[in-house]
């Protein structure tokens, strides 16, 4: 994807650049772009991380496979001291021991105007003391009644409104039991905003307190061939408004949720990959995603359902118009019951078709497909079933 011939090298010695942490491979990045883009290859080794990794236009991030990890180091909090307005640029906390500058940092609170929460990345530029300055204004109220905290927590690898990059060949490991949670909307292994043409290939995400791959509002994005392995909440996570993810060959297990389909995803496909272990759900589709393809994928053990559509309160919120195609869902739902595909809400125009739903356990009550009273144009066709107590639950027909 990033046609350039410029190229450098990151390691902990016999490098162009040499260092074990964040500084050295942010060092990089930003020299590869200041000249208009290259690769940056990261030599084997771990490298413990202090702030996120950010990308840039037009760069390409190449580890040595399986001996490069990048592990985020454990996370810290504090609380903010005194308020902080929208227009401040530093913090005052009641303990800055152990934070230090260039450290990538959250802040959180309830919000004083409504009854959600603010949410914000920075990183630290300059330390006096309990005071610190941050790279950029807040935007946002943080005060001290509200429960303001501050906290280490940041993706591993992030971008910000860039486009045509790539990263391969590496793994990254969350650190997960020395870390709070962040939410995948605000950060995860890998965290994309606002981007498009990204290509994600080759890439372990491990042990995240939050999700492996999340990526939000991002256009054209390609996730093959990665591991998205015990993380607490998403393993891939196509976030609002993305159009046209591509998702295949990837080995999702032991997350919360395997795949999540956010809201509006849209002309998505997710196909032939690995989904087992995940404990509510193997996949996950809802809020206007439509016309998405979901084909050729192994999905078992899921602890509710193995693919969901989700409920949504009206029929304009549906996922409406998805393929499910050739999957195989084996063993879902846990406690004594399962559903092998589960369609809630007012959704419409699915087609199910040469599906192979099986359960092989002793499960007391387990169906293949359910299908919601409020449901329209629901086709079935060629499914195979093995083992379920009811192989279609078709609750349309008890309105009858």
């Amino acid at each position: 994807m990033v046609e350039t011939s410029l190229v450098i090298t990151v390691g902990r010695q016999d490098a162009q650049i040499n260092g074990s942490d964040d500084c050295a491979i942010q060092a990089g990045i930003d020299y590869l772009s200041a000249l208009g883009g290259g690769t940056l290859k990261i030599l084997p080794g771990q490298y413990q991380l202090n702030n996120a990794i950010y990308l840039r236009n037009r760069i390409r991030i190449q580890g040595s496979g399986s001996e490069t990890v990048l592990i985020k180091n454990s996370s810290l909090q504090t609380t903010l001291a005194v308020d902080s307005d929208w227009y401040d640029r530093e913090v005052r906390v009641t303990n800055s021991r152990g934070l230090g500058v260039g450290y990538g940092i959250c802040l959180t609170a309830q919000s004083p105007h409504h009854t959600g929460s603010n949410v914000i990345k920075r990183t630290i530029l300059a330390k006096d003391d309990n005071c610190l300055w941050l790279d950029r204004p807040l935007e946002q109220n943080f005060w001290s009644d509200h429960q303001a905290r501050l906290s280490t927590l940041f993706p591993i690898i992030s971008g910000e409104d860039i486009s045509n990059v790539e990263i391969r060949d590496l793994v990254l490991d969350g650190n997960k039991s020395n870390n709070q949670n962040l939410n995948g909307n605000y950060g995860g292994c890998i965290f994309m905003q606002n981007c498009h043409q990204i290509q994600i290939d080759n890439v372990e995400v491990r042990n995240y307190n939050g999700d492996g791959i999340s990526w939000q509002i991002c256009h054209d994005v390609k996730v093959t061939n990665c591991r998205s392995l015990n993380n607490a909440d998403l393993g891939l996570h196509p976030g609002s408004g993305s159009q046209r993810p591509i998702i295949k060959n990837n080995w999702v297990a032991g997350n919360r949720i395997g795949l999540f389909f956010c809201w509006g995803v849209r002309h998505g496909i997710a196909e032939n990959n690995y989904l087992s272990d995940n404990g509510e759900y193997g996949i996950s589709i809802g809020h206007r995603d439509t016309d998405n393809t979901i084909s050729s994928n192994r999905i078992e053990n899921s602890g509710e359902v193995g693919i969901l559509f989700r409920q949504e309160p009206n029929q304009g919120r549906c996922p409406h118009r998805n393929l499910v195609e050739n999957n195989y869902i084996i063993n879902s739902g846990s406690n004594g019951q399962g559903i092998g595909v589960n369609i809630e809400g007012e959704t419409e125009s699915i087609r199910l078709q040469q599906n192979q739903i099986a359960e092989e356990r002793s499960q007391p009550e387990s169906v293949g497909i359910r299908i919601g009273p409020n449901t329209r144009d629901i086709i079935l066709s060629d499914n195979q079933f093995l083992g379920l107590t009811v192989e279609v639950e078709d609750l349309r027909s008890e309105l009858k």
